[in-house]
């Protein structure tokens, strides 16, 4: 009688044969295979959104894009198209029509390459495209648990929206405008003292006036401080493109315990850093407040007044204090610098400029400063300002909106949980001749209102808070520098390399104030002011 071996048994006595015949072939194929199952379970289990199949079981119809790499997608990419000061490969994606589609490891994301399709989903969309997708380094570990709110949730986010909405109301925007208008005359009189060092004047000017309106005083804070203060905002950006996790939250789910978290012990000591620095900025402002002591601010008058009724707990209340300080003073600065390089390359607009503040504003021994009483009427300064912002725009992408529900729109169907990205660098090309400087193709109407056809503050409900109060600083100094100084290049430079992250001198300028007639002026705000004297300590301080 024959036996019959199953394929199975046959099967493994042939391996155990090959194992004991060519031990060496054996253990390497069982690690070859080992390893393609592996990646087949990993690619399987962290699939992004996009290519997973509906409940119908079809694909979602998605907008076309890049392939990407297997499991990690296009995130190597999107993070060289961010560092690249000339964003590259962010406009590129524009080759894909008005929406392209991009898988960054679990997730999917869609990026607007057009103001059309940014309005429709972000704006008129806004109640199911505001939610933001989960980053459980930078939104939970590096934020003390979810705390900054620029990476929150849509239910833990409507409370810090909330209490700084007054930021954007008319009566605080006057009250803090007498401030912003204080601390710019105080940087002019900078200017005229070391005029080397106008970089590290904006440094201050920045934080001095977020710093005024948050915190109640003004601005008393070494260097150092100030460096590691901009450090918050350095180390927090960057950990969301460097942190894995981020881009593979799943992670969590798959290994849900503590100890077994290595990028906890990795991140952990950046949110401690953190923590210790914002306290050392929180304590004695929320000291004085507690004993009747502190100033007019912010967080006296709104965050912490009892009519207010904030209902997050004192560590909450730091972490949106000092969130406002940090975003609205590295920001200004950069953009600052950027009203440096476009006086430099564009001279024929600045002389415009001055054209209109000289009849606003009085010429030579009868002129006054600017002040923003005068916005309404230097109305090419205001279109100068969304100019500078578009020409060079400081950032790549802003955080993403994700939706809560499924949606179809122009023949594409979203499921819930994809994110829609303003791809800024290409919105800031949606106009003729993209690398001109033209501030006249914002004289529509609505040159007054910095966020309008300008996507840098965001949209839809999630538009930045403080877009006004940026407004107001930058309308501040390009009104004062353009009628108060001359500025050309003192070597070589790139006009598109800004050096955003530089502490020394991003590119060489040499500044000179216009004529006696103006440093006087300004020499004698400053003094009425009380400020001139700050002017002169401050250089010796840095």
């Amino acid at each position: 009688m024959t036996t019959t071996t199953s394929p199975v048994t046959q099967l493994t006595l042939r391996l155990q044969t090959i194992s004991k015949e060519h031990p060496f072939l054996f253990f390497t194929g069982a690690i070859i295979l080992s390893i393609i199952a592996l990646f087949t379970f990993v690619a399987e289990y962290f699939k992004p959104l996009g290519k997973r199949k509906l409940k119908d079981g079809k694909p979602p119809r998605l907008p076309p894009g890049p392939s990407g790499l297997p499991i990690f997608g296009s995130l190597i990419d999107v993070k060289e198209g961010i560092e690249d000061e000339e964003h590259k490969k962010l406009k590129a994606l524009r080759q894909y029509g008005e929406m392209a589609t991009l898988h960054l490891g679990q997730k999917t994301f869609i990026f607007l390459n057009s103001s059309r399709v940014a309005a429709e989903i972000i704006t008129k969309r806004g109640s199911y495209t505001n939610e933001r997708s989960s980053y459980p380094v930078s939104s939970g570990i590096i934020s003390h648990n979810h705390r900054r709110s620029v990476l929150m949730h849509q239910d833990a986010w409507a409370e810090p929206r909330r209490i700084m909405h007054p930021l954007i109301s008319g009566s605080y925007l006057k009250t803090y405008g007498t401030w912003q208008e204080l601390e710019s005359t105080q940087l002019l009189a900078e200017y005229i003292f070391h005029p080397k060092l106008w970089y590290r004047h904006h440094f201050r000017y920045a934080n001095s006036v977020i710093h005024r309106i948050a915190l109640g005083e003004r601005l008393a804070k070494s260097t150092k401080e100030l460096v590691d203060l901009q450090n918050c905002v350095t180390y927090f950006v960057s950990s969301v493109m460097t942190s894995m996790v981020d881009w593979f939250p799943d992670l969590e789910k798959l290994l849900p315990w503590g100890f077994v978290q290595p990028w906890r012990l990795s991140w952990g000591w950046l949110d401690r850093w953190n923590y210790n620095l914002y306290k050392e900025w929180w304590d004695p402002v929320k000291a004085k407040i507690d004993n009747g002591t502190a100033p007019p601010s912010w967080v006296r008058d709104v965050l912490l007044h009892p009519d207010t009724k904030y209902t997050g707990d004192d560590d909450d209340a730091m972490y949106a204090a000092m969130q406002l300080v940090e975003a609205g003073s590295d920001t200004t600065r950069l953009v600052l610098n950027v009203v440096f390089m476009a006086a430099l390359e564009h001279p024929t607009a600045f002389a415009k400029a001055r054209e209109e503040v000289d009849r606003v504003c009085g010429k030579d021994e009868n002129a006054r400063l600017p002040t923003l009483a005068d916005l309404e009427g230097l109305r090419y300064i205001c279109a100068m300002a969304k100019e500078v912002m578009r020409w060079r725009p400081i950032f790549g992408v802003p955080p993403d909106h994700t939706a809560t529900k499924d949606f179809d729109f122009e023949g594409y169907h979203f499921p819930a949980g994809t994110g829609f990205v303003l791809n800024i660098p290409a919105l800031c090309e949606e106009v003729k001749e993209p690398d001109s400087f033209v501030p006249e193709r914002w004289l529509d109407g609505h040159e007054t209102n910095i966020a309008h056809g300008l996507w840098l503050f965001g949209g839809g409900r999630r538009i930045c808070v403080g877009y006004r109060l940026a407004q107001n600083s930058l309308f501040l100094l390009l009104s004062r520098l353009v009628q108060s100084f001359d500025l050309e290049a003192a070597g070589p430079y790139n006009s598109r390399h800004l050096h955003f992250h530089a502490t020394d001198e991003p590119f060489p300028v040499n500044m000179k104030v216009r004529s006696h007639h103006y440093e006087k002026l300004i020499l004698s705000e400053a003094e009425k002011h009380g400020v001139l004297e700050d002017a002169k300590l401050e250089r010796d301080k840095l």
